[in-house]
């Protein structure tokens, strides 16, 4: 619980302003799924210290931890863009809307794949054996 607690803490903080910043660059132009892309990237980037260290302290192999953490990224991303995808682009509802609720289900679907895949020590130790 006290994992789900920090994760919400440092997501909303952290969402809350690249969410600002995804309305800012579609206010400017930029398309909704390009202007997701490059807030998902930034987002991504700096999430990795604070969720290793702050949220699931994990004492393990950071470089294999990094590499599990960009491929529930990627799978993240891609969920976020189907979303978007079919929500926007198929079915014409606002990204604005689409796009908060998006942040809220991929946070959801990446916090069961930090806990249990990208910064789980007990499924790497019994993998190894």
């Amino acid at each position: 619980m006290r994992q789900l607690i920090l994760y919400g803490l440092v997501g909303a903080a952290s969402n809350a302003a690249i969410y600002l910043v995804y309305l800012l660059l579609t206010y400017l132009g930029m398309e909704a799924k390009s202007a997701m892309t490059l807030v998902y990237l930034i987002g991504a980037s700096i999430g990795f210290v604070g969720n290793r260290k702050l949220t699931f302290a994990h004492r393990g192999d950071s470089r294999s931890a990094a590499l599990r953490y960009v491929l529930a990224h990627v799978l993240g991303y891609m969920l976020n863009f189907l979303i978007l995808y079919a929500l926007v682009d198929r079915l014409g509802y606002a990204h604005q809307w689409v796009q908060a609720a998006a942040i809220i289900i991929v946070a959801g679907f990446l916090f069961v794949i930090f806990k249990y895949f990208v910064f789980s020590e007990k499924i790497w130790r019994v993998a190894r054996k």
